[in-house]
């Protein structure tokens, strides 16, 4: 499966489409597939890449 979340490195914002409650992350790390972000209301969510595209936020 395509990683779609590739560009992503550690210390971009972004939100997860699925779940806007869980409001603004940061991406700890990007590893193969397995995206870790911490998530303003929700903590730190391991993410699989090939499932689910995160909107990158703009600073």
């Amino acid at each position: 499966m395509i990683n779609l979340n590739a560009f992503l490195e550690p210390g971009f914002l972004v939100r997860h489409p699925d779940h806007p409650e869980w409001g603004t992350g940061q991406v700890q790390s990007n590893a193969g597939d397995k995206i870790t972000v911490n998530f303003q209301e929700v903590g730190k969510v391991v993410i699989h890449g090939s499932r689910i595209v995160l909107d990158h936020v703009d600073e």
